[in-house]
């Protein structure tokens, strides 16, 4: 009797772990996902707007017409592209912060791009939440490259919310958190 009553501890205890873990996990997938979008919005949002690219089929057409169209550079595959191999990088500027209701960890910017003071309060750096942060930035722009080229492709309201939790599912718990926060 005694014998069981430990087992069933130990297995309640391995769920309940398993559990947090999962949950842990699920924030990680969801926050990675968030912080994308912001950095390769942000990414965009400098090129010039102006700069255009041929895009298109340059084939010949048998009325000797071609189906070549100018498309702004920043939203091109190739200017997407680029963007992708280098987003993840920014990760290592991400801190994990613990939400006070929840205590679920979000994560946010903690390196200003314009140079000013950044709130720190509740934000915790840890070199190891930043590099689990980037590579499941770089899973995540991995499984979901064709997913993340149609939605930047053209300009779309609310990406965080159609990819992480539409499309993706990664933020799927997650539907409740406000478009300004990760």
């Amino acid at each position: 009797m005694k014998t069981c009553l430990i087992a069933l501890c130990l297995c309640a205890a391995a769920l309940l772990l398993q559990s947090v873990n999962g949950r842990r996990g699920q924030d990680l997938h969801c926050g990675a996902c968030r912080a994308l979008v912001d950095e390769m919005e942000w990414e965009i949002s400098q090129i010039d707007p102006k700069k255009t690219i041929q895009a298109g089929s340059f084939r010949i057409n048998p009325d000797g017409s071609q189906s070549i169209r100018e498309v702004p550079f920043a939203r091109s595959e190739s200017s997407l592209l680029e963007v992708m191999e280098r987003v993840c990088e920014k990760m290592s500027e991400y801190a994990e912060k613990q939400d006070p209701g929840s205590q679920r960890p979000s994560y946010e910017r903690i390196v200003s791009r314009d140079g000013k003071k950044t709130d720190l309060s509740g934000s915790r750096f840890d070199t190891r939440a930043a590099a689990s942060l980037k590579f499941t930035c770089e899973a995540i722009v991995e499984k979901y490259e064709d997913e993340l080229i149609e939605f930047f492709s053209h300009e779309t309201e609310n990406v965080k919310d159609k990819l992480c939790s539409k499309r993706t599912d990664l933020c799927d718990h997650a539907l409740h958190i406000p478009h300004d926060e990760l």
